[in-house]
């Protein structure tokens, strides 16, 4: 299980990223954007990241959040063991 905090470092991280929502990124684009934003700026610089683009567009930032949040949904989906 993914703790709460890993969850929302990578949500930050991807919010950050260059990826975009009309790329239709793939499971692996979305993985190595995380890990590219989450070396380059710490989980400090991510979150700050997102809290400029709230406070300058939050408009936009809600939308890409939302994205954020279905893109992580499905990747995580994807590495949970099937239980039968």
């Amino acid at each position: 299980m993914i703790s709460t905090a890993v969850k929302d470092l990578a949500a930050e991280a991807l919010f950050v990223s260059h990826l975009q929502p009309s790329q239709s990124p793939t499971r692996v684009a979305v993985q190595e954007a995380i890990t590219s934003m989450i070396l380059r700026y710490g989980s400090d610089g991510c979150a700050a990241g997102v809290a400029e683009e709230f406070g300058d567009h939050p408009d936009v930032a809600v939308r890409r959040m939302a994205w954020v949040h279905a893109e992580l949904a499905q990747v995580l989906q994807m590495r949970a063991p099937v239980l039968h």
